[in-house]
C-alpha cells in the first residue's frame, strides 16, 4: 500500500523534526563567543540559548539559566515564545495525523474523514515548521549583522551556534514530513470507484435483453 507507506514516511519525519526542535529550543547553542579583542580565546568559550548560558573554561563547563525572562531583550523573548508555540502544536498535530492514516482504526469506514484529519495534522505539521524558522533565522541574522558591525565590541560578537544549523534542519524535516504525509493522504479520499459504480449501477444481462426482445415480437 503505497499511501499507507507515504503516510508513515511523512509523519516518522515530522517527529524527528520535533524530536530535534525540543533539542534545539532547549539546547544552550545558539550563539558562541570566542573572541577577547582581536584575539581568539581558546580556553575559554561561552555559549548562549533561550533559557540559560554556559561557560566553557578548560574543559569545565558552567551553566545558569537566565534569572528572569522579562530581563530578556524583545528579540529573545519574541524567540522563546515561537519557539514553545511551535512546539506545542506537534502533538495536535499528532493526533490528527494519527487518526487519520489508514493503518489505524479510528474512524473506519469514514475514509474520507480520515484523509482530511491526515491532511489537517499535515498542515499543522507544516505550519510549525515555518514558526520554527523564524526565530532560527532572526537570530542567524542579529548574530552576522552585529559580527560585522564595528560599532559592537569585539568582545560582544558572537558566532553562530551548533543549534541553529540544528535548527535548520528540523524545520527541513518538518516540512518535508508534513508535505509527504499530506501527499500519502491526498489520494485517500472518499472517491468513487470503478467497482462502487458497477455496483451501484448493474447494467442489464445479456439473457435479460433477449427476453424483453422475444416478448416484444410476441
Amino acid at each position: 500500500m503505497a499511501t499507507t507507506g507515504l503516510q508513515v514516511l511523512g509523519l516518522t519525519l515530522a517527529l524527528t523534526g520535533w524530536l530535534g526542535g525540543l533539542l534545539v529550543c532547549a539546547a544552550p547553542w545558539w550563539r558562541v563567543s570566542a573572541f577577547a579583542g582581536d584575539e581568539l580565546v581558546v580556553s575559554e568559550v561561552q555559549w548562549e540559548g533561550l533559557w540559560m548560558s554556559c561557560l566553557s573554561q578548560w574543559g569545565r563547563v558552567q551553566c545558569k539559566v537566565y534569572d528572569s525572562g522579562l530581563a530578556l531583550s524583545g528579540s529573545a523573548q519574541m524567540c522563546r515564545g515561537l519557539s514553545v508555540l511551535s512546539l506545542a502544536l506537534i502533538p495536535l498535530a499528532l493526533a490528527l495525523a494519527v487518526c487519520g492514516l489508514k493503518c489505524t482504526h479510528c474512524l473506519e469506514g469514514l475514509p474520507g474523514h480520515k484523509a482530511r484529519l491526515a491532511r489537517a495534522g499535515a498542515a499543522i505539521f507544516v505550519l510549525s515548521a515555518v514558526i520554527f524558522l523564524f526565530p532560527i533565522s532572526w537570530t542567524a541574522i542579529v548574530v552576522i549583522r552585529d559580527f560585522y558591525d564595528p560599532n559592537v565590541a569585539p568582545p560582544l560578537k558572537r558566532e553562530l551556534g551548533p543549534a541553529i544549523y540544528l535548527g535548520w534542519v528540523t524545520v527541513l524535516l518538518m516540512l518535508v514530513g508534513g508535505a509527504v504525509l499530506y501527499l500519502g493522504s491526498a489520494s485517500t479520499g472518499d472517491l468513487p470507484t470503478v467497482s462502487n459504480v458497477v455496483k451501484s449501477n448493474p447494467q442489464p444481462s445479456t439473457t435479460a435483453t433477449e427476453e424483453k426482445t422475444d416478448k416484444a415480437y410476441v
